[in-house]
């Protein structure tokens, strides 16, 4: 499929009568304004079409649907609709992620590891909208009030793992698809309970926003099988964060480079 059979096809399943379509094909971008919020998005046709060698439609479906949520939201926040701090959740993201909206307006952050950086989200159902400071006043909230409400918010959601051996090690599998999956590394109470389960190394992966990977490591071969694996799910993932795994241990998160049939050595890391 070329961008612009794949910009029609977006068209379609978008719509126009609310929307007007600016295909640069130069930079290989879709822009989408919506005609009434005098609003719009950018979509990077690339990232779509790599997806799509993989996944075929289902990765037209995965664009569609956060096209038409995220518009949704601005519609919702155009109506001026009340949201109280239950519908604050923190989000992980890559530390490569945009620190300012692109009205300039900084995101409320905090660090979180080499790798990641965590996000602040007002939940409107089927999307939510990254908070910055801008939105501070309008929620009529503190940065503090965000913060301890996410870290109550993410202990509320619901933890169901499933279960795969491979080569000798487990992984447990977190894919509840309501947009915090990733964020559930943020649950000490949660991993801490995992880690009782773990017999090998516990490591913790979070490749794409869809998906939480804990992994209980118990030979050589299972780095492989975590590394093809996290890997996988960081190029098909919608949002995707990392393809690093994390090491956990003590309560702490240690991202760790794994070589082909060679387990991580911690201590020389750290020399």
């Amino acid at each position: 499929m070329k961008s612009k059979e794949l910009v029609e096809k977006l068209k379609s399943s978008i719509g126009t009568e609310r929307f007007d379509y600016h295909f640069d094909s130069e930079k290989d971008e879709l822009r989408i304004e919506h005609r009434t919020l005098k609003q719009g998005m950018t979509i990077h046709l690339s990232d779509i079409l790599a997806k799509y060698h993989t996944i075929k439609e289902k990765a037209i479906e995965e664009v569609v649907y956060t096209i038409d949520q995220t518009f949704a939201a601005m519609e919702s926040e155009k109506n001026d609709v009340i949201y109280d701090l239950a519908n604050i959740y923190p989000i992980i993201r890559s530390t490569s992620f945009p620190l300012k909206s692109k009205e300039g307006s900084p995101f409320i952050t905090t660090e979180h590891t080499a790798e990641t950086r965590v996000y602040y989200a007002l939940d409107l159902g089927k999307t939510y909208r990254i908070i910055d400071e801008k939105m501070l006043e309008k929620l009529n909230v503190s940065e503090h009030q965000i913060r301890d409400a996410a870290r109550f918010s993410i202990k509320k959601l619901a933890t169901n793992t499933k279960k795969d051996e491979v080569a000798g090690n487990i992984f447990y599998f977190l894919n509840e698809n309501d947009g915090y999956d990733a964020s559930r590394i943020l649950n000490e109470s949660f991993l801490k309970e995992m880690s009782t389960k773990i017999e090998g190394d516990m490591t913790v992966s979070v490749p794409h926003q869809d998906v939480l990977i804990i992994g209980d490591i118990r030979n050589e071969v299972g780095y492989d099988v975590l590394a093809q694996m996290t890997m996988h799910f960081f190029t098909v993932g919608m949002v995707p964060i990392t393809s690093l795994s994390f090491v956990y241990e003590n309560g702490e998160l240690e991202p760790i480079f794994i070589l082909a049939k060679n387990k991580p050595n911690k201590e020389q890391d750290k020399k």
